[in-house]
């Protein structure tokens, strides 16, 4: 049994003319009158009688029409609310840069261009959100580092890098103005993310490249919120290494003081992250673009 059959017998009854029912729905009446004899053999009974001028339908013809009408209208609710032309909700897992400093910049621009899709967002750790993604808990995940998982598939969307921010004090400018090496400023007390974030990912990533390993630094916290730690650093408490989109506003204001890591060691990708060889939704592809045009 298929849509187009049903479709043809409804149109038929509406109509009450073979003749009407295929010129609306541009078909020819002869294949009117196929679905309808397919319907019939299908289920055993007749459901119209006709008469040469003239056709009625049984009793079950009358229960079946009913039928067929509900089906046909929950096929179009459902055709309306899962495709991009009814209403779409993203189910959106992002870890804290994504979901702090990318989308609030990213979501007014696209719900005004994609007015019907609105988003349930969710804030956790990249670690979190890989879980959550594998798990089918969120459509799309967004995070800082590259998945280990070949059960996802991880697009690459925006850039960034890693810097080391400071308190702004007479030592840390004459730090900054004597160009002191990286190796040196890393010996003051230092603030760290915890181990599921991607951006402590990066920071281990950079450690490692200058050959040093975290017992021989002065640790004075784990924090996994990057406004406590920002705020923790102009408030003197130690040094941290984070995200340059993460400390722009305090640089801006002039509270933290900026020392650039090299190139190689420094730079980061965000990805958006979906289960491999999932079909997604018209909406979370259109979001997926646009994301990749934001950078």
């Amino acid at each position: 049994m298929e849509f187009k059959q049903l479709q043809s017998f409804v149109e038929v009854i509406r109509t009450a003319s073979f003749t009407r029912a295929a010129d609306n729905l541009y078909i020819s009446q002869p294949t009117i009158s196929l679905h309808i004899r397919q319907l019939e053999e299908e289920l055993g009974t007749r459901l119209i009688i006709r008469t040469t001028k003239s056709f009625e339908l049984t009793p079950l013809g009358r229960d079946f029409f009913n039928y067929a009408v509900d089906i046909l209208s929950l096929r179009d609710k459902m055709i309306h609310n899962c495709s991009a032309g009814g209403r779409q909700i993203i189910s959106l897992g992002a870890s804290t840069i994504p979901s702090a400093y990318i989308l609030p910049q990213v979501l007014p621009a696209f719900g005004r261009r994609f007015p019907n899709t609105y988003f349930n967002i969710h804030q956790s750790d990249s670690a979190g959100i890989i879980a959550n993604v594998l798990n089918g808990i969120y459509d799309l995940g967004l995070i800082g580092m590259l998945p280990e998982s070949d059960q996802l598939e991880a697009i690459p969307f925006c850039r960034d890098r890693m810097i080391i921010i400071t308190p702004v004090s007479s030592h840390f400018l004459e730090m900054k103005a004597r160009g002191i090496s990286i190796e040196a400023l890393l010996k003051e007390p230092i603030i760290m993310r915890e181990s599921g974030s991607g951006s402590q990912k990066q920071a281990d990533r950079f450690l490692s490249a200058c050959r040093i390993t975290e017992d021989q630094l002065n640790i004075t916290a784990r924090i996994n919120d990057q406004e406590a730690i920002k705020n923790m650093v102009a408030g003197g408490l130690g040094i941290s290494i984070i995200s340059e989109r993460a400390a722009r506003n305090f640089l801006s204001e002039k509270r933290i003081l900026a020392f650039e890591l090299s190139a190689e060691t420094a730079a980061r990708t965000f990805y958006a992250i979906h289960r491999r060889g999932y079909i997604l939704q018209a909406p979370v592809t259109s979001f997926i673009e646009y994301l990749k045009k934001c950078e």
